[in-house]
């Protein structure tokens, strides 16, 4: 692996060619903070996926693309006066010391659950009023949902066990299929709400990500029916005009291949 020498020669690089590019190309020269917000969202996603698929070379690559947005933003702070990337950089350092006084104090810990509550509890002493608003509102929903319960359980709001949490999986199914019998969507979409909730939150009882769970089954659905799709091409069928009997066949062979 590369020394500390290279890599801070490395770093600076970046930040020696951000500048030539804000100076010089027509693209980046245009660039500001609003206009890159997207690309970054696009970005976080592109590195989740490639962490997911354990595919290292790509995540080196993403990890190089996220970097150069937070030099891009830092530069432009730098031209309006608002921070640069010592800023940056010191600002996240002062925090890190500050968030582990177990580490930089005399704070003693026993596991990493002491960790997570003086965390939140440090967050609060420093004037938030609530241990959600470091949830945004922006996180897609189920996100959100995980996030929401990791914050509430580093103050101690949480299940004893995760069997009181599956317990709660039950009683929010059956709720649910009381109000499927209804029809009413309103009160059914209510109810599978809290269902959606609790899975999520057993899931982080048992220690597992959620998100990370159902984009893996995303990811292995999407490879089946692609499988699916080129296997009927190839004996000129249509999936529109075959029985769902002709296309379980090309699925389960797609099972098989895993």
């Amino acid at each position: 692996m590369n020394s500390r020498e290279a890599q801070l020669q490395a770093y600076d690089r970046l930040l020696t060619i951000m500048d030539e590019l804000r100076l010089q190309c027509p693209w980046d020269k245009k660039q500001t903070i609003e206009s890159l917000r997207l690309l970054t969202i696009e970005e976080t996603y592109e590195l989740s996926e490639a962490i997911l698929e354990q595919d290292l070379g790509e995540v080196k690559k993403e990890l190089g693309d996220l970097l150069l947005h937070l030099v891009f933003y830092a530069k432009i702070g730098s031209e309006t006066g608002d921070f640069d990337m010592a800023d940056v950089a010191n600002e996240i350092c002062d925090k890190l010391v500050h968030r582990h006084p177990h580490i930089y104090g005399d704070v003693q810990v026993e596991d990493e659950e002491d960790v997570k509550r003086n965390w939140e509890q440090l967050k609060l002493k420093e004037g938030k009023k609530s241990v959600l608003e470091g949830v945004p509102n922006g996180l897609p929903a189920l996100v959100k949902a995980y996030r929401i319960q990791e914050k509430v359980a580093g103050v101690g709001f949480d299940w004893e066990a995760p069997e009181q949490v599956w317990e709660k999986v039950q009683e929010e199914l059956q709720e649910f299929n009381e109000e499927a019998a209804t029809s009413n969507t309103y009160a059914m979409e209510a109810e599978f709400g809290d269902l959606l909730f609790s899975m999520i939150n057993y899931a982080r009882a048992i220690g597992i990500n959620p998100e990370n769970a159902l984009e893996r089954t995303n990811t292995k659905f999407k490879k089946r029916f692609l499988y699916l799709e080129s296997q009927a091409a190839k004996q000129g069928l249509s999936l529109s005009e075959m029985s769902l009997e002709e296309m379980d066949v090309f699925w389960n062979a797609a099972k098989k291949m895993e």
